[in-house]
């Protein structure tokens, strides 16, 4: 069904890195106007997990779809690479609007951008159809059993514990929403160090893929989640500074505890 597509894949993998820089700066101006930053104008709206739940969805049905027709679908490490990717996108695509459909406040909220929601929509898209494929098809490196082995467990430490800090602290996110008290301080682990250590977790999470893979398809997808999370958790902590004032922590940082 699917080709042997290598213009196809080369131009959205040059895609993936033309798109990143023009993110970063028009996120560090132009917040996405969703959660804390939803603001009118933008289209109408979605329930937060329905949006969540289709714009994620490519990471799981396009990348199942797409795999098995690779040259490598068959090779132990490949299945083995992609199932950090589906594990985290089982989690943010299933697992998290479920958990958000029992908050209560979430059903009052004004909504998620259907506009948005198409946006990331795209984005999914482009960047499944490039990690699959590298992974099933171009990656070159499963011949070097030692050295994709060593290379693998790394990033794959390096992963779990991206992985593990965001799920902890979309927890903490999401306990603090049901309490049902509006916006309040968050406290405790790395929340004493940065505005949002979900997005922390989440650029480590990338930068092991990005390990495990060493692939152009795995580095690009790191410098893409850095230059989209980076500018709004900045965002974030400036929101806090602002509603807050003096009861918020100024030595906090954006994402990248003490730098950033």
């Amino acid at each position: 069904m699917i080709q042997d597509d290598a213009s196809l894949f080369h131009n959205s993998l040059l895609a993936l890195f033309i798109i990143a820089p023009p993110t970063f700066l028009s996120l560090t101006f132009l917040q996405a106007p969703y959660g804390k930053h939803h603001r009118p104008g933008w289209g109408p709206n979605l329930p937060p997990p329905l949006a969540w739940l289709l714009m994620e969805s490519p990471t799981l049905w396009l990348t199942l779809l797409i795999f098995p027709h690779g040259l490598h679908s068959h090779n132990p490490k490949a299945q083995t690479l992609i199932t950090p990717f589906l594990l985290h996108y089982f989690n943010r695509t299933i697992i998290y609007p479920l958990r958000l459909l029992f908050i209560p406040s979430k059903r009052t909220a004004s909504g998620f951008p259907l506009s948005v929601a198409l946006m990331a929509f795209v984005f999914n898209l482009l960047n499944s159809y490039l990690q699959a494929r590298s992974i099933s098809h171009y990656h070159a490196h499963y011949t070097s059993s030692g050295f994709f082995w060593f290379r693998f467990f790394i990033g794959l430490l390096v992963f779990l514990c991206g992985m593990g800090i965001n799920v902890w602290a979309d927890k903490v996110l999401l306990r603090l929403k049901s309490e049902g008290k509006g916006y309040v301080v968050p406290r405790g682990g790395l929340f004493d160090l940065v505005a949002c250590p979900n997005y922390f977790g989440e650029i480590v999470e990338w930068l092991g893929w990005a390990v495990m893979t060493w692939s152009w398809a795995g580095l690009g997808f790191f410098l893409y989640t850095f230059a989209n999370l980076g500018p709004r958790a900045r965002a974030n902590r400036r929101w806090y500074l602002e509603k807050f004032g003096e009861d918020y922590p100024k030595q906090r940082k954006g994402v990248i505890p003490y730098l950033y």
